[in-house]
C-alpha cells in the first residue's frame, strides 16, 4: 500500500459533469471507458475502488482551503504544542484553533470537515458496488471489512471533531436528498462500533510485507477500544454494535487476545517507533504511510503526493544544517509538555530541543526552544526526489502496541498491573501501581505528541479539560516574544468540538445547527 495508486476514478469526475453537461456532450461517446457503469467488474478495478479509500487517510489538505495535517492539528489544539509558524500571520489560523477562538469560517476546519467526507462517500460507494464485482466471496469480504473499517475510521475523526454530523451509510440518489440532517452522536458512534465489529470478523490477524498498511482485525479491535474510550468518557454510555453491547468487558476480552496472539509486541527501543526502520513493525497495529513515491513538485495539489505535511510542518526552522532542513516550525511544544516529561527516558526521543541543533535556526512565532522529535524534518526522513517539503517520508502510528497495553490496563483487565509495568519497563521505569491515575499519566508521557492528548483530555470531563488547557504565566527559558502569546483560555462554552463549517451550514438550507459556543 506505500505505492498508492493515484490515477483515482473518474467515474467521480465524470458523475459531476453529467449534471450539468449539455446534451450534444452526453450524445458523444465516454471519452474514458472506465465510468460507474462499467467499472467495480473485476479483482483489479475493486483494488484500486478500495485504495481509493485508503488514499484518503493520507490527506492533510483541501485545495484552496488549508492544510490539516491530524497530528500538527490535534496537538496545536491540545496542550502539547503551540500554533508557531514563521510569524503570527502565518500562523493566524493554527492560533484561532490554540487559542479556541475558532471562526466558523476557519479553513483549516472546513479542509477537516471535507477530508472525512470524501473518505465516507467513497467507502460507501464501494460498498455499494462490491456485489457486482466477479471476484470470490473471500474477497469481497476482505474489500467490505475493510471499507466498513475505513469508513468507521473517517466518521469517528469527523464526530469526535464535530459531535453533530450527518450520518451517511449510502450514496446519495440526488438532489432531493442532499439536506441531509444531523444525526445524535449516539447513533453515529453506534454505527462505527457495528462496522468495525462487523469488519473484525472478515479481517486477516496478518499481512505479507508487500501489502503493508492494509488492516488487520487487530486494528479494528484497537481502534474499538479507542472509540470507547472517548465516547463513553465524553458521553457516559456504552457502544450499542447492533444486538450486541460493547462495553468495558467486551473490549477487555478483544484487547487481552490481541495482547496475547497478535505478534505485536513493545520495541525495545523505545525511539525506534519513529525511525524508517521501525515501519510497520511489531510495535505498530495501525499506521498511514506517508514517503516519496511519487515524486512530488505541485504546490496547487499538494495531496497528489505522499509527503507526510506534520513532519514538514513541526520541523524546526534550520537552514545549513546536516541533520535537519527547513521545516516550517508549527506546533512548537509546550514548557508545559517538557515539565510533565521531566526526568522521563522518553524526553529525548519526544522533544527536540534547540541545543541540538546545528546550522543556523530562524526563531518562528511562539519560539519556545522545543520541537516536536517524533515527526520532524530530520535527515531520515528527507525524501529522496521531489520538493522536498512535500515528501518527508515518515509514516503515521496511529495505534502503537504500547497504547493498546494502556488502554486494556485502563478498561480493567486483570492484567493491568502486568501491563503497565511492560510499557515503563521498556523505557527502563520501575512499577508503580496499576491506578487509573497512574495509567492515565502514563498516557501523557508514552504518547505525547502523537495526536492523542487532545481527545484523551475532552474524555476526562469539561471541567478536566477546562483546568488543563487554560493555563497561563508557564514560561521556558528559551521563550520568544510576550507572555499574552504562549497564555490560553478554553472555552467550555464549545465542549471542546469545532465548529460546523460556515459554508456547510449555508448549503444545508436550515437542516443544520451550528455547534454551541459558536
Amino acid at each position: 500500500m506505500k505505492k498508492i495508486i493515484y490515477k483515482i476514478l473518474a467515474s467521480i469526475t465524470l458523475v459531476t459533469l453529467s449534471v450539468s453537461c449539455s446534451d450534444d456532450f452526453l450524445d458523444l461517446g465516454p471519452l474514458d471507458q472506465e465510468v460507474t457503469s462499467t467499472f467495480y467488474k473485476t479483482e483489479e478495478q475493486a483494488m484500486q475502488a478500495l485504495i481509493a479509500v485508503y488514499d484518503v487517510l493520507g490527506y492533510q489538505d483541501t485545495p484552496g482551503y488549508s492544510w490539516a495535517p491530524f497530528i500538527t492539528i490535534s496537538d496545536v489544539l491540545s496542550d502539547d504544542s503551540y500554533a508557531g509558524g514563521a510569524d503570527a500571520n502565518d500562523g493566524q489560523d493554527e492560533d484561532e484553533l490554540n487559542n479556541f477562538n475558532i471562526p466558523t469560517t476557519s479553513k483549516i476546519v472546513q479542509a477537516i470537515w471535507i477530508k472525512n467526507y470524501t473518505g465516507i462517500y467513497r467507502a460507501n460507494v464501494l460498498l455499494e458496488k462490491i456485489e457486482g464485482v466477479d471476484a470470490s466471496d473471500e474477497f469481497k469480504k476482505r474489500l467490505i471489512a475493510e471499507s466498513k473499517f475505513l469508513r468507521a475510521y473517517f466518521y469517528f475523526e469527523q464526530v469526535a471533531y464535530f459531535e453533530n454530523i450527518p450520518l451517511l451509510t449510502r450514496t446519495l440518489s440526488g438532489p432531493s436528498e442532499y439536506k441531509q440532517p444531523q444525526a445524535a452522536p449516539a447513533d453515529v458512534y453506534n454505527q462505527i462500533a457495528l462496522d468495525l465489529t462487523e469488519a473484525m470478523n472478515d479481517l486477516p490477524e496478518s499481512v505479507p510485507p508487500a501489502e503493508a498498511g492494509r488492516i488487520t482485525k487487530w486494528a479494528a479491535q484497537a481502534l474499538l477500544a479507542r472509540v470507547y474510550l472517548f465516547y463513553n468518557g465524553v458521553y457516559g454510555n456504552d457502544l450499542q454494535a447492533g444486538d450486541q453491547v460493547v462495553n468495558k468487558q467486551v473490549l477487555v476480552g478483544y484487547l487481552d487476545n490481541l495482547i496475547a496472539n497478535s505478534g505485536h509486541d513493545l520495541f525495545e527501543d523505545y525511539s525506534q517507533n519513529f525511525k524508517l526502520a521501525g515501519e510497520y513493525g511489531k510495535e505498530s497495529v495501525f499506521e498511514i504511510s506517508y514517503g516519496d513515491t511519487p515524486p512530488w513538485w505541485d504546490w496547487g495539489y499538494v495531496r497528489g503526493g505522499e509527503g507526510n505535511l506534520s513532519a514538514q510542518m513541526q520541523g524546526p526552522r534550520v537552514t545549513g544544517s546536516q541533520k535537519w532542513n527547513r521545516g516550517w516550525s508549527f506546533g512548537t511544544v509546550s514548557q508545559k509538555l517538557v515539565n510533565d516529561l521531566e526526568d522521563d527516558p522518553r524526553f529525548e526521543f519526544t522533544v527536540l530541543t534547540q541545543e541540538e541543533l546545528d546550522g543556523t535556526l530562524d526563531k518562528g512565532y511562539q519560539h519556545t526552544g522545543y520541537f516536536s522529535e517524533k515527526y520532524s524534518s530530520d535527515a531520515e526522513h528527507w525524501g529522496s526526489n521531489g520538493q522536498f517539503e512535500l515528501n518527508r517520508t515518515c509514516n503515521h502510528r496511529v495505534i502503537r502496541f504500547s497504547d493498546v497495553l494502556l488502554m486494556a490496563a485502563e478498561l480493567g483487565s486483570g492484567n493491568a498491573q502486568q501491563y503497565l509495568d511492560r510499557v515503563r519497563a521498556r523505557v527502563g521505569l520501575g512499577s508503580i501501581p496499576a491506578t487509573q491515575e497512574n495509567i492515565y499519566k502514563e498516557r501523557r508521557l508514552e504518547l505525547s505528541l502523537e495526536g492523542i492528548r487532545y481527545f484523551d483530555v475532552l474524555r476526562k470531563g469539561l471541567d478536566y479539560a477546562n483546568q488543563t488547557f487554560t493555563y497561563s504565566g508557564i514560561r521556558g527559558p528559551n521563550y520568544v516574544g510576550d507572555q499574552q502569546i504562549f497564555d490560553v483560555t478554553f472555552n467550555p462554552a464549545t465542549k471542546g468540538f469545532l465548529p460546523i463549517p460556515q459554508s456547510e451550514l449555508d448549503m444545508s438550507g436550515g437542516s443544520f445547527t451550528q455547534n454551541a459556543g459558536y
